[in-house]
């Protein structure tokens, strides 16, 4: 029988036998990531608002948001068309009024215009807010000033435009609520006719729950400067239609 060689294994070395220690290497930072980190820290709107005392709405702070806004689409003489004379401006609601004693108070003839206003598809005043919810709570505060005047709600949540346009069509209103949005769409079919209104009060210095004002929301935003070139800026300028922030 022919004998079977066998391998000789070779010792482990002393190096070998020795555990390794395991070291995590942290990967070097990019640039992606430093961006990423300077846009965590970028402030949200929220943290400034909640470090900051509210300060009611200006006249003022509604002709630099305009400016601002058409800045980079208008040329200096079409920007200063855009510019309201103080006198249709009402006074400001300085925080300390309810909904019904600011409106009593920029109104007082208010019982003598509604009873002398019969005319259909047209409000005397119109209320522009941020939402449909902000929009009924709006109406149920409202109650001590609107006496018997007739109110609709002017928002798309739930309600059709052609349902609102019917409704103005069927009665005289008084008081509209409502989001700046679906205001401009009733105009634009023609189912709600500026001439007659004497007042637009925006719901200025409300906040949500992130703590943002009406203006801060870039798309109702939009909607209202939009809504004001449908007629309500050559109003403001004929002296027929006064503007107030609530």
């Amino acid at each position: 029988m022919m004998q079977q060689e066998t391998v000789p294994v070779p010792a482990l070395s002393k190096k070998t036998e020795q555990p390794k220690e395991c070291f995590l290497i942290q990967p070097k930072e990019t640039k992606e990531d430093a961006t990423k980190t300077r846009r965590r820290k970028k402030k949200k709107i929220t943290d400034v608002l909640a470090k900051s005392e509210p300060k009611p709405g200006t006249p003022e702070d509604l002709q630099k948001l305009m400016k601002d806004y058409y800045s980079g689409s208008r040329s200096v003489i079409e920007l200063e068309e855009l510019n309201l004379p103080d006198s249709c401006f009402l006074k400001a609601n300085d925080l300390t009024h309810s909904l019904s004693s600011y409106l009593k108070e920029i109104c007082p003839k208010w019982v003598k215009l509604r009873k002398n206003h019969n005319e259909k598809k047209s409000v005397l005043m119109l209320m522009i807010c941020s939402s449909a919810i902000r929009a009924l709570e709006l109406i149920r505060s409202v109650t001590a000033f609107r006496g018997d005047s007739k109110v609709i709600k002017l928002f798309a949540k739930h309600i059709k435009v052609q349902e609102q346009i019917k409704l103005l069509e069927k009665r005289v209103v008084h008081l509209g609520v409502g989001t700046p949005g679906r205001i401009k769409e009733l105009i634009k079919q023609g189912g709600l006719n500026l001439n007659p209104l004497k007042f637009l009060v925006f719901d200025w210095n409300w906040r949500d729950q992130k703590l943002r004002r009406m203006m801060d929301i870039p798309e109702i935003r939009k909607e209202v400067f939009e809504l004001l070139e449908t007629g309500v800026l050559s109003l403001c300028k004929s002296e027929s239609l006064k503007l107030g922030l609530f």
